[in-house]
């Protein structure tokens, strides 16, 4: 198995630069004065946006704990240091190829295949149940939010529904997670027509033989895996638990640049406006650092909650530095070290700072 590997050009950077004009404009139309968002960037503390940036890096730490405790439930040789270099491996991928519903977890399983951590069905299980505990955490954060939000008094109508449209969406997709774990019958299926269709479009020119068996091994080993989590909620729950810090320290980046900026906000706010951008975020358009978007998305939420339109501006900007370009220099650092040290002993240096049980 291979993944493309993300390279920079003109066309690249081309496409942030047109981005962040189309953010501009947007917040233009807004009648923010741009000069005056620059001015108020410049008063952010930054003793406290330190400790953002900080939490930013601890938010992937628990992130990959917690895949990292599912793959070891799964007997996959995976440390906790390699781990956290693979995420921040597909962080970078994300954000260069965008398709964050899949390229994140394709890296990841590239990755784990090529240093032969673990079979290819189980590694997929432990991303797959990661990636549908992610969403329904995000369920959650967006009912308790809107819970706050209607105690506090401030439901904007227009907030409300999106929120609705955006955790029925979330469950329905979650729900057929479920299902497609469930039900082995239907993947073998599903294998077979593909194959089936495939030889009969190439009038036989292709054998599809081997890789229909490779198919039906791989899900066999994914079910088998889905298995074990259903019947050890143990592991499950450790994950969860891991996953919600990570979480908290996520939801902990915005509150803190609105702090460091002297306004800060609810975590009623910051819990719903982050619920439903990550939701929306997951989407792919298509666009190399999808940057211009997301800003837009973010700051309309704000304006939404009340949030002043410049104030909610310059946060947007402050919180993108920290979860979209101080990631991505990471991510590519962790690129170029895995990429030349590929023979990263499965469990290396994390094995010789392990910590018992649930890791």
């Amino acid at each position: 198995m291979e993944i493309p590997k993300p390279k920079l050009s003109w066309k690249t950077a081309a496409f942030p630069l047109l981005g962040l004009l189309g953010f501009f404009l947007y917040i233009y139309l807004f009648h923010v004065n741009i000069i005056g968002i620059f001015e108020t960037a410049k008063t952010a503390n930054p003793v406290i946006y330190s400790i953002a940036i900080v939490f930013g890096l601890f938010d992937v730490l628990f992130f990959s704990i917690s895949w990292r405790v599912l793959t070891n439930h799964l007997k996959i040789k995976l440390g906790i240091f390699q781990a956290y270099l693979y995420v921040w491996y597909g962080i970078y991928v994300d954000t260069i190829i965008p398709a964050q519903s899949i390229s994140g977890e394709v890296t990841r399983t590239y990755l784990c295949t090529r240093d032969k951590c673990g079979p290819f069905g189980k590694v997929v299980a432990s991303l797959f149940t990661h990636r549908m505990l992610g969403m329904t955490i995000n369920v959650f954060a967006l009912i308790l939010g809107i819970v706050l939000l209607t105690f506090g008094g401030n439901v904007n109508p227009l907030v409300f529904n999106a929120i609705v449209l955006v955790a029925a969406a979330i469950v329905g997709v979650i729900g057929l997670m479920i299902l497609f774990s469930f039900k082995q019958e239907w993947t073998t299926k599903a294998v077979n027509l593909l194959t089936n269709f495939t030889q009969k479009i190439s009038r036989g020119k292709w054998k599809l033989l081997n890789l229909k068996e490779e198919a039906v091994e791989i899900t066999t080993h994914f079910h088998d895996a889905m298995k074990e989590f259903r019947h050890t909620p143990k592991a499950i729950g450790y994950s969860v638990s891991y996953l919600g810090i990570s979480w908290f320290f996520s939801l902990s980046v915005p509150y803190l640049v609105f702090v460091s900026l002297g306004h800060p906000v609810t975590w009623s706010v910051i819990l719903v406006t982050s619920a439903i951008f990550l939701a929306l975020k997951a989407i792919p358009v298509g666009i190399p650092f999808e940057v211009g978007l997301p800003e837009a998305v973010m700051t309309t939420l704000w304006i939404s909650m009340g949030v002043p339109p410049a104030l909610s501006a310059t946060a947007t900007i402050l919180t993108r530095i920290v979860t979209l370009w101080f990631r991505f220099f990471i991510g590519f650092a962790a690129q170029q070290y895995l990429e030349l040290k590929p023979g990263v002993p499965a469990g290396g240096a994390a094995e010789k700072a392990k910590i018992t049980a649930p890791f």
